[in-house]
């Protein structure tokens, strides 16, 4: 399956989840530390404003609750098993526990299956606020997913996550085997270690030379733990304050700078230039070095992340675990890195790979509309516009353009214009500037609004991954608005290539309105002279001596 969202804007990655007959789709963040799959139910009373509805059993034709058992705890009223689960980051979810059809979709060969998940009812901290709408459990369990698909024998018991790069969204899931590329590097992982899934980490080393540490530093509580649904890694104290060091250490040419946020003691530095392409020019390689005496080279993009208000400045991605001795690392340390979690064989696979390319290639099932790649616009009717697939790399795009339907009237609509453009960019992660609203059309109660998206800067147009980035937020349903602007419907989206918004089409109205304004003025100029000519008296023109010099027109 397709991923969707950002690590670092999101904090995780989603893919879509089918469950109940007919189906109701939900965004489901992929956490390989979680066992219980889980979505808002309709009877939630302390659930957030998420991307989708909430799931109705009711509406599901093939729903079942898990009645009580001595296998579970007990909902005494509604004789219905519950569960509850805590995180780290003190956020929680509990509600009941229901089976029904689970699927995804079209991009999967795999027929709908009976599946138990929990139907929330009450959900705190970050999974209240965040846009998903639940977590799919993907560790080990017998409530997790992969444990009941691979005990009914529709799936080998393996799954594989590629999570995009620095600049890049998206990436790939695959739930079942697959055959692994031969230069992919394992490392054992012992079931019986930990609940997590583990990996036998022995040292790391810095621009060639291994931190002074103990091994035994990465085997403190539950040893060194991959947990796709954290975004950062975090180390034990006296691993974190080396490899810090080793990092500072190569760094003499950079300034340190405060982090983004005040709140947190960020280590940052400024001074290396925006193309990620040249970090490893700039920041020492790392190694993480297995048991078996196999290495991972991490990029600079697997340990940094880019600094939110200062440009071509990057902090540590790389944190201390508190009082914690467990070794964890997060989404970042294996972005663009094909990690294969083969638990029959209990090791999991390493393999460096560009992610967002990686599901073009691997391709499987095929999405359900076609890509906008070979055609320069891609119009959809008044319907709901579909998501696009992945564009080709080398596609680059000049201009975005959509029509959104708000299910309000434009009286209703017209206090909050100017709010708008802001709302939207922060919904789409552009800057304010990079938003104009083009038109407003009354639509009796409804409203349709015409906005178009530019690239940010000098540069003339997006990359492919940005483009696919910002026209999957708007077809997945991810654009939150408040409440007094109602529910939108996107009907239409376009892409123009770069030559179709020339420097000239971008400024032609500045322009055009500048020259008249020259011609204005020249007018008006010589009107004057002729009259202050004919009340001194002069009945003929007079050459001056020193030519006038031309209006400069001053860019916009």
């Amino acid at each position: 399956m397709r991923l969707y969202d950002d690590l670092l804007t999101n904090g995780y990655y989603t893919t879509r989840l089918f469950i109940g007959s007919p189906p109701q789709k939900f965004a489901l963040i992929v956490d390989s530390g979680s066992t219980v799959t889980y979505v808002p139910c309709s009877t939630c009373e302390q659930c957030g404003n998420h991307q989708d509805p909430r799931f109705q059993p009711d509406l599901s034709s093939t729903y079942e609750p898990v009645k009580c058992s001595v296998a579970c705890t007990c909902d005494e009223d509604q004789k219905q098993c519950t569960y509850e689960r805590q995180y780290a980051e003190m956020s929680s979810s509990s509600g009941v526990l229901g089976e029904d059809l689970i699927s995804f979709g079209t991009e999967s060969e795999l027929k709908p299956q009976r599946a138990i998940f929990g139907c929330e009812n009450s959900e705190t901290g970050d999974l209240f606020s965040q846009h998903a709408d639940g977590i799919i459990g993907l560790g080990r369990g017998q409530l997790s997913i992969m444990d009941q698909l691979v005990s009914k024998g529709v799936i080998g018991d393996s799954f594989s996550l590629c999570y995009g790069g620095m600049d890049i969204g998206g990436g790939a899931m695959v739930l079942g085997e697959i055959t692994p590329p031969t230069d992919m590097v394992f490392s054992p992982s012992n079931s019986a270690r930990s609940p997590y899934y583990n990996i036998e980490l022995k040292s790391i080393d810095v621009d060639g030379r291994p931190l002074k540490l103990d091994p035994r530093i990465f085997d403190g509580r539950h040893g060194t733990v991959l947990d796709s649904g954290t975004t950062y890694a975090y180390l034990p104290k006296e691993a974190f304050l080396a490899f810090k060091d080793a990092i500072m250490s190569k760094l003499h040419s950079l300034k340190q700078i405060p982090g983004p946020d005040p709140t947190y003691k960020d280590i940052c530095f400024s001074g290396a230039g925006s193309d990620v392409s040249q970090l490893s020019n700039i920041f020492p390689k790392v190694h993480m070095v297995f048991g078996n005496g196999e290495k991972l080279l991490l990029s600079p993009e697997n340990y940094l992340f880019r600094h939110s208000k200062v440009s071509g400045a990057y902090c540590l991605g790389v944190f201390q675990n508190g009082k914690d001795r467990t070794t964890l690392l997060g989404g970042i340390i294996v972005r663009n890195t094909l990690v294969t979690y083969d638990r029959q064989n209990e090791k999991i696979g390493f393999w460096k790979t560009n992610c967002s390319e990686l599901w073009e290639r691997l391709h499987i099932g095929g999405a359900s509309s076609p890509a906008p790649s070979q055609s320069p616009t891609s119009t959809i009717s008044d319907s709901p516009a579909p998501s696009p697939t992945v564009l080709p790399d080398h596609f680059k795009i000049g201009l975005i353009t959509f029509d959104m339907s708000l299910n309000i009237t434009y009286a209703e609509l017209l206090p909050h214009k100017k709010e708008l453009p802001g709302l939207i960019a922060h919904e789409l992660g552009v800057n304010t500037n990079q938003v104009h609203l083009i038109n407003i059309t009354s639509e009796g109660n409804t409203t349709r609004v015409r906005w178009e998206i530019i690239p940010d800067g000098s540069s003339n147009y997006f990359s492919s991954s940005t483009a696919m980035n910002i026209i999957s937020r708007l077809t997945e349903h991810q654009v939150h608005l408040p409440e007094n602007f109602g529910s939108y419907q996107l009907v239409e989206w376009n892409i123009v290539p770069p030559s179709r918004r020339t420097w000239w089409g971008k400024h032609a109205v500045a322009i055009i309105a500048g020259i008249s304004l020259v011609i204005l003025l020249s007018f008006s100029t010589l009107l004057v002279w002729h009259f202050w000519r004919r009340n001194k008296g002069f009945s003929t023109y007079r050459p001056v001596d020193a030519p006038v010099p031309e209006q400069e027109l001053q860019p916009l």
